[in-house]
């Protein structure tokens, strides 16, 4: 085994049955571990010998933990990196040699491009590329054309390119990511859903902890702090908010990541130096913060599907958030919430107001949040469909080509 290559076995995990299948998932950075925890927990109940792989990190060994999944860890640059990009290359080659999995599932751009060339140079029998978003969406020049390339290596080395919603899979598809036929969407998208008893409407001491009256406005975002999540424009629509209705608060819930598309100084002392910004940093359980919203923006330029619309959703709050691919699928626009175009603060600003200064609406929009989402991305539905699907494309694999069986 590599000397860089950190493997990190379950301690008290069941001795597996004796026709479990292997299954390797595979993502580029540990916080990403942040949204497989309930998809690895219930491919392993589904009868999958489940090894995750990311970066080092925290959260890889304590998802991993949690679920009852061994991890492996593999130093994968996010940021194009030639000579690191195949280091990684063949540590992923090496491990997937070794554990001979009878499948691969990786995501994220550059874990998706180097697991599935890996799996592919393998033979891994059943590959699949989790497509949760187009990172290239957001790029120009000659990196857009690298990514574009990127993607479709990655696309090119998998049997299936599993999308995470309806228009991210329509946006590969004009892009020529992936024929029509390997491009495929389970139910109504997203890849794990939402535990709607974890995120429900209830009491919250989070106002309190901020010392926040119950009349004061709280307008929340969750997610990464960057400029691809629409800070820069939600902040400077906070302003406008403030002229407007001076009693509001913007509750920042996520941390400044240091990725490509990171605020910079000027803007980040901005936040942190503001009296009615408040900005929580990594936050494990976010339930309580979404109930003491009164309404939550997304002003992202690109995404998959976002999860933390529809976990905002089940909790009874209507959100505004982007026309942008894969945003717009998250929310029934004028019923569940509203829908913006990107890039506008002056439009995050009216949406705002329009929200806040019509109380019974916020209200009809919760409710009908919920039941939408309730409707549609249950957990246990979501993760039913892709655990039935994978072994559906396994079965197909002892008789033909797995992407045969995709629909």
């Amino acid at each position: 085994m590599p000397a860089s290559e950190t493997r990190h076995p379950v301690a008290s995990s069941p001795t597996p049955p004796a026709t479990v299948t292997s299954m390797v998932v595979g993502v580029t950075h540990a916080q990403t571990c942040l949204v497989l925890g309930a998809r690895l927990r219930v491919l392993r109940e589904a009868g999958f010998q489940v090894t995750v792989v990311s970066s080092p990190g925290e959260l890889l060994d304590s998802t991993a933990a949690k679920e009852g999944v061994e991890s492996i860890a593999i130093p994968i640059r996010r940021g194009i990196a030639p000579i690191a990009d195949l280091w990684s290359l063949v540590r992923l080659w090496w491990l997937l040699c070794k554990i001979k999995p009878d499948m691969i599932e990786f995501s994220t751009p550059k874990a998706g491009l180097l697991g599935t060339l890996a799996g592919r140079l393998c033979g891994v029998p059943v590959r699949v590329y989790m497509l949760r978003g187009l990172k290239l969406e957001t790029s120009t020049g000659l990196k857009r054309r690298i990514l574009l390339m990127a993607e479709r290596l990655a696309c090119a080395c998998a049997h299936v390119v599993l999308c995470n919603s309806k228009s991210l899979r329509a946006k590969a598809l004009a892009l020529g990511i992936a024929p029509a036929g390997k491009l495929h969407l389970l139910g109504e998208g997203s890849s794990n859903g939402v535990d709607m008893e974890l995120f429900s409407p209830g009491p919250s001491d989070i106002r309190g902890r901020l010392g926040l009256g119950h009349e004061a406005y709280v307008v929340g975002f969750v997610g990464r702090l960057t400029r691809d999540k629409g800070l820069p424009e939600l902040i400077q629509a906070f302003d406008s908010i403030l002229k407007a209705e001076p009693e509001t608060h913007l509750l920042l819930v996520g941390w400044f990541d240091a990725a490509e598309d990171a605020l910079d100084g000027k803007m980040r002392a901005r936040i942190e130096g503001h009296p009615q910004i408040h900005c929580t940093g990594f936050v494990e359980d976010t339930a309580p913060y979404y109930r003491a919203m009164d309404l939550m923006v997304l002003p992202t330029w690109r995404e998959g599907f976002p999860n933390v619309v529809l976990e905002a959703a089940a909790t009874g709050i209507p959100v505004i958030t982007t026309e942008s691919t894969g945003s717009r699928d998250s929310v029934v626009p004028e019923v569940t919430g509203l829908l913006i175009p990107p890039g506008y603060p002056e439009a995050i600003c009216e949406a705002v107001l329009r929200l806040l200064r019509n109380p019974e609406r916020r209200l009809q929009m919760g409710l009908a949040a919920r039941a939408w989402v309730l409707q549609n991305f249950i957990d246990e539905r979501v993760l039913g469909l892709t655990a039935a699907y994978y072994k559906s494309l396994l079965k197909t694999a002892t008789e033909g080509e797995p992407g045969s069986t995709s629909r």
